[in-house]
């Protein structure tokens, strides 16, 4: 079962207008995802020219800027994230219904299965060692660029956190994204969430505090497809 803890997720469970936000530089964005645990400038990877036959072009156009109608969205620098965790279709065999998704945090991968034995899988960062959990959800609901309240539990290991404790607005810098999908069990707010992360070098790691994220691009593409009900899985890691 997962732990409604607020010390395990990156995220408040304050709501402002049904959504969570964020703001500040791109390192204090950082340093309130890993917690001040991992210096992310070491976790650069180097992209290559084709993969699973997507060319170098062909993914910058999926990583591309997004025209968003609130905040417009820079495009991805793929040349920090391997080629591997590109957004693809691949085989998924499962019992599970259309449009579930699934976490996988062992191999960093998060899918949501299209049915006849088919899944859409994102390259993902989830959460670290001590953070992490496993378990059924659903999405209990979801934002766009949403507010991001720092729990109490946060606010007490990072105490520079505490000006955000009444709510960062939504933003580019915002820890949560542009999009964000919150889970929910049995009624209640998990604390846990799928957020949408703008540094492609976090993707296969472990830096969060039990969230999943996904790049931006990934995140509204699987936000856009994921209505409220819809099931998680999050597998052990």
């Amino acid at each position: 079962m997962m732990r409604s803890n607020s010390a395990f997720c990156p995220v408040g469970s304050t709501i402002d207008g049904g959504a969570l936000s964020r703001g500040a530089d791109m390192t204090s964005r950082r340093a309130f995802l890993v917690g001040g645990a991992v210096g992310l400038g070491a976790l650069g990877l180097t992209g290559c020219a084709t993969t699973d036959g997507m060319s170098l072009a062909e993914a910058e156009k999926l990583y591309g800027p997004v025209p968003d109608k609130k905040i417009p969205i820079p495009a991805t620098d793929i040349s920090k994230l391997d080629p591997k965790y590109y957004r693809r279709t691949v085989r998924h065999d499962s019992k599970e219904a259309p449009g579930t998704i699934i976490v996988d945090p062992k191999n960093y991968y998060v899918y949501r299965l299209e049915g006849d034995g088919n899944a859409t899988r994102y390259g993902a960062n989830v959460g670290r060692e001590g953070f992490l959990w496993s378990g059924d959800a659903y999405v209990g609901r979801k934002a766009e660029w949403p507010v991001w309240t720092p729990p109490p539990e946060m606010i007490k290991r990072q105490p520079e956190a505490a000006k955000y404790a009444r709510g960062m607005p939504g933003g580019l810098e915002n820890p949560l994204g542009a999009r964000t999908l919150y889970l929910y069990q049995n009624g209640k707010y998990t604390l846990y969430t799928i957020y949408s992360t703008s540094d492609p070098e976090t993707i296969g790691t472990n830096l969060t505090s039990g969230c999943t994220g996904l790049l931006t691009q990934d995140m509204i593409d699987l936000h856009s497809r994921t209505p409220v009900g819809t099931k998680v899985i999050v597998l052990p890691a």
